[in-house]
């Protein structure tokens, strides 16, 4: 999406040695790709970033990809988006308009190109939302999937949530954790949280608790086994109870802990943790 980040990701690709090329029509990717080839190793990794400056830029987009993929080369595709508020607040920062607004306002820009990326964004490999990330955050991101690329690795988030707040718009999996009791009810847990093992121990008490976290372990197995043959790098879990305090957090405590032990790089981030 146009604001929400392509230019810090193309700056934190190139610190890491990568070739990025910047707005680069997508019918001329292949021939990037080729010239790579033929630079005897010295430009093995290329970037390119795509966007709707270009306007007709999409159909020429998948066939570029389509054909990467026909030749073997090992591709990637990074989407990263924002929420409306956070684009529009970034293009009245900056003074700028939007690419595809035209005559109207910001907001029909970013409506129109959301509908021409829908499709792209379904076929990524890492969707990033930049709402709430400054630019460190962002790079921190991108530098934990591409610093190391001599072996590809499916690397985890476990997020848990409140669905009062909203649901994380990159999650990959999505964990309703509301059909155990809730703490909040009882007095002694209310102002504890799924990180105290008295709350831990209340959930998964609960009938069906453990069959859940044992089952759906099983789940995870068999589709970041997928993942891994598919290529695929980046997987982001989310766990969501209603206030993202109590139900939630221990249910991602133990994932994150199930998928570790399975031998996958797991961050775990509480994200609406004491926001009452």
């Amino acid at each position: 999406m146009s604001g929400a980040g392509r230019s810090t990701a193309a700056k934190c690709l190139e610190d890491l040695g990568w070739y990025v090329v910047d707005n680069l029509p997508p019918s001329l990717i292949p021939t990037m790709v080729d010239l790579g080839a033929r630079s005897q190793g010295a430009v093995a990794r290329i970037g390119a970033v795509v966007d709707v400056r270009g306007r007709s830029f999409f159909d020429d987009l998948l066939a570029s990809l389509e054909d990467l993929e026909k030749r073997g080369v090992r591709l990637r595709v990074v989407y990263l988006e924002a929420s409306d508020d956070a684009l529009v607040r970034r293009f009245e920062s900056v003074r700028r308009p939007h690419p595809l607004q035209g005559d109207g306002r910001i907001v029909d820009g970013i409506a129109q190109e959301r509908t021409l990326l829908r499709d792209l964004r379904g076929e990524a490999d890492l969707v990033i939302d930049t709402s709430g990330l400054n630019v460190h955050e962002l790079r921190a991101k991108l530098d934990a999937q591409f610093s190391d690329d001599t072996e590809p690795q499916l690397r985890a988030t476990v997020m848990s949530f409140g669905f009062k707040y909203g649901l994380p718009v990159d999650a990959d999996l999505v964990v309703d954790c509301r059909f155990l009791p809730n703490p909040h009810w009882v007095p002694e847990l209310r102002a504890r949280t799924g990180t105290d093992d008295e709350v831990a121990r209340y959930v998964f008490d609960q009938p069906g608790a453990k069959e859940f976290l044992d089952q759906y372990a099983e789940i995870l197995r068999i589709v970041t086994d997928g993942y891994r043959r598919e290529g695929k790098r980046y997987l982001t879990l989310a766990v969501g109870c209603t206030g993202g305090k109590h139900r939630s957090v221990a249910m991602s405590e133990r994932l994150a802990k199930r998928l570790t032990a399975d031998g996958l790089e797991t961050v775990l981030v509480h994200r609406d943790m004491g926001r009452e």
